[in-house]
């Protein structure tokens, strides 16, 4: 009896997951007053129909009956397509069509033992059904820019990383490529998905959010294109909402630092966390206030220019950060037999004029190597310092006397809250 319930239950599943996918592809025929070849009872019924293909196979031992079954399930789509096209030649698409055959295909899943993957696909499938509409708005956002970008990523990832050697490659046993190579990528997605959040949320919707997207791109090439906005007459007055732009973008740069800290060296990231938070909780803080003093002029904060954010991977620009990362990894490297605890903490913040990923990524192996977290951390947080006041340094190069002053006092509660936090971890 318990078995029977099982297969009852089986059975259930799979003309629920046919509903599923059916009251989608109902509502979407109604919508639209399309011809298509059903909707709910139907999906329901080929839901069944493989569900019942896949348990006569196993009941009798024989595969081939829910092969049979799949084709004769793939008779009348084709059929039904025909008619549909003939109808309507404009209805060339073959959604539907498919989702019926994936109904059918599940529900066989469900009968051999996969209901929780069964289920999810289910789930997964109605999504991409139901967002018709968006999925197409992503692909009218991307220009061929944007596709070679994407190709050259899995260029990257599935052709170049197999192909280098993993072993270290010189004397000091600083530099093993395929390791190199899987950091640069992780670098470039974490960059990949913040400029994919403001092509999918607007390149002009604020400057809140585009200092919060920009960031994961570039915090630097936030900082500059609004430090040189805040002199135009068109962004006069706006400098409160522009410094809570660019110290939003300071947020995410932190946080991106203890991520990639994460993914290198978990243990250390407890330590790390102390300091970064005091840093990252005051630029929130400023960023909230300056943004609340700018409230009164919501209008110049919806109108502010757009920040031009290029697609930020290239195999170019890949190499280039892997031979920067690569001549960091050896500083690193031989600056643990050559340099004292002061030295390398000159080294942090030298590399992080230009880059903090690079020195943030070498210190956090220096550290899984020679457990010295308080070094590593200190220089992390040196490095990330080192580089806010560069970038401080462009407003104060670039931007008006207004948002100058608000800046600088910015950079000092960072600075700040970083000694606190050092002392506090």
């Amino acid at each position: 009896m318990p078995e029977q319930w099982a297969v009852f239950e089986q059975f259930a599943t799979a003309i629920l997951i046919g509903a599923l996918l059916g009251i989608e592809r109902e509502r979407r025929k109604r919508a639209q007053r399309d011809v298509a070849i059903g909707g709910l009872r139907t999906f329901m019924m080929f839901s069944l129909a493989g569900a019942i293909g896949a348990w006569l196979s196993q009941q009798l031992d024989m595969p081939f009956i829910l092969f049979g079954v799949l084709v004769l399930i793939t008779i009348p789509v084709t059929v039904g397509y025909v008619l549909s096209v003939k109808r309507n030649p404009d209805s060339l698409g073959l959604t539907t069509e498919l989702a019926a055959i994936t109904a059918s295909l599940l529900g066989a899943m469900v009968m051999m033992g996969h209901r929780e993957l069964a289920v999810a696909l289910a789930v997964l499938v109605v999504a991409i059904l139901a967002y018709k509409e968006p999925l197409h708005g992503v692909v009218d956002r991307l220009g061929s820019d944007d596709v070679y970008a994407g190709l050259r990523l899995l260029i990257a990832t599935f052709i170049i990383l197999p192909l280098l050697p993993n072993q270290y490659i010189d004397p000091w046993n600083a530099l093993n490529p395929y390791s190199l190579w899987i950091l640069v990528l992780l670098i470039s997605s974490l960059s990949l998905v913040g400029y994919v959040a403001t092509r999918l949320l607007g390149e002009g919707r604020g400057i809140a959010l585009t200092g919060i997207t920009g960031g994961l791109v570039s915090s630097t090439a936030i900082t500059l294109s609004f430090a040189r906005q805040s002199r135009g007459q068109v962004m006069s007055g706006t400098a409160p909402a522009l410094a809570g732009g660019i110290l939003l973008s300071w947020c995410v740069m932190f946080a991106r630092v203890v991520i990639e800290v994460l993914v290198v060296n978990r243990q250390m990231v407890s330590q790390l966390l102390i300091p970064f938070a005091c840093m990252t909780i005051a630029s929130a803080v400023l960023a909230w206030w300056f943004l609340r003093l700018s409230a009164s002029r919501r209008r110049q904060m919806l109108d502010t220019e757009v920040v031009i954010l290029k697609n930020p991977f290239s195999l170019t620009q890949a190499i280039k950060f892997a031979a920067f990362f690569a001549a960091v990894l050896l500083l690193v490297r031989l600056g643990e037999t050559w340099l004292p605890k002061q030295g390398m903490y000159l080294l942090a913040g030298l590399a992080g004029v230009t880059d903090v990923d690079a020195i943030t990524l070498s210190m956090a192996k220096y550290a899984h190597r020679h457990s010295a977290t308080d070094v590593a951390v200190n220089a992390i947080v040196i490095a990330s310092l080192s580089n806010t006041v560069v970038k401080a340094g462009i407003v104060v190069a670039l931007g008006s006397n207004e948002l100058r002053k608000l800046m600088l006092a910015s950079v000092i509660a960072i600075l700040t809250s970083a000694a606190l936090g050092l002392w506090l971890h």
